[in-house]
């Protein structure tokens, strides 16, 4: 491999992000492990980067750790590094927790700069496999995006061996996250295990053609959310929904119309499971009673039910 090769792909990858997406400065959400600790030293490269290094407390060294990759960020001509503690909490698993509990810590240090996370091909390809392995819908098995707001992913196009390559070019040695090992959790075995055994399998090129298939369902899924959005903007009445228009819509439509209202009315995290449970509330209606989703606040949940002609939303004690 050519020493210049891994870098060459990661620069205009950043390059092409930066021009598509301007902004004076950027952050960048830093590990200290290879993916984040490339894209920071492209990053910085390129405008002002404030690193931001999020303590989760949950590996003894975690301190430290965070520590030496603010030092290694402000080597790499970062303007900025700020090591942020956080508490993890238990809602949704491990994984979930601390991910929840990272991109908060990370939305509230931006003061309004995009921030760019280092996730890779591999993290896209891994992605989609959750997604299909839960049934999760078309919107999960779409994947990231490059660009969601506050949220930037330049690297969606680049493999993680180069992003290692890229470091060892660099001369920098990037930090060895023990969970990305443990077996414990579910997208490590997806990446240690799965992976592995569908490249065998299929000959090669799986985790491209996920990434291929997610990119795909996007644009599908961009289209069809810009139809939905016209309709709710028709069908809102006040807090509720009119039933009759909902009931002319085709069902993917129709469940997208109630996916935003739901959204706009506070309902978090919504399963596929709880969005066909409302929407048989149009499609399937014989007089029965309100369907749950999720609440935001934690002894709260909210239950959607339909009357006169509307689908409302009141908050109920768990």
């Amino acid at each position: 491999m050519d020493r210049s090769s891994a870098l060459s792909r990661l620069r205009p990858a950043v390059t092409a992000f930066a021009r598509r997406h301007p902004a004076d400065r950027w952050c960048v959400g830093l590990s200290g492990g290879a993916d984040s600790l490339a894209l920071t030293a492209v990053a910085a490269a390129l405008k002002p980067t404030t690193a931001l290094i999020v303590d989760h407390g949950l590996q003894p060294g975690s301190a430290e750790v965070a520590a030496t990759a603010a030092a290694r960020a402000r080597q790499l001509g970062c303007v900025d590094a700020q090591v942020i503690s956080v508490h993890v909490g238990t809602d949704g698993g491990p994984e979930a927790a601390a991910r929840t509990a990272r991109y908060d810590a990370l939305d509230a240090a931006r003061n309004g700069a995009p921030v760019l996370l280092a996730h890779t091909l591999d993290d896209q390809a891994e992605t989609v496999l959750l997604g299909l392995g839960r049934g999760s819908g078309p919107r999960s098995i779409a994947g990231m995006q490059v660009w969601d707001p506050p949220w930037g992913r330049p690297l969606l196009e680049v493999r993680r061996a180069d992003t290692v390559a890229a470091c060892a070019e660099l001369g920098l040695t990037p930090w060895q996250d023990p969970h990305n090992t443990d077996p414990r959790y579910t997208r490590v075995r997806l990446r240690t295990e799965v992976l592995p055994l569908l490249e065998d399998v299929l000959a090669g090129g799986v985790a491209p053609a996920l990434a291929r298939t997610a990119a795909a369902l996007r644009e599908d899924n961009d289209a069809l959310d810009a139809l939905a959005a016209g309709h709710l903007a028709a069908l809102r009445t006040g807090d509720g929904l009119t039933v009759a228009g909902l009931e002319d819509l085709p069902a993917a439509l129709r469940r997208r119309v109630i996916r935003g209202w739901l959204l706009g009315v506070g309902a978090t995290a919504l399963t596929d499971v709880q969005l066909r449970a409302v929407d048989a509330l149009v499609g399937d209606w014989h007089g029965q009673g309100g369907a749950a989703v999720t609440s935001p606040l934690r002894y709260q949940r909210l239950v959607v039910s339909r009357h006169a002609g509307l689908l409302t939303v009141a908050a109920r004690p768990v």
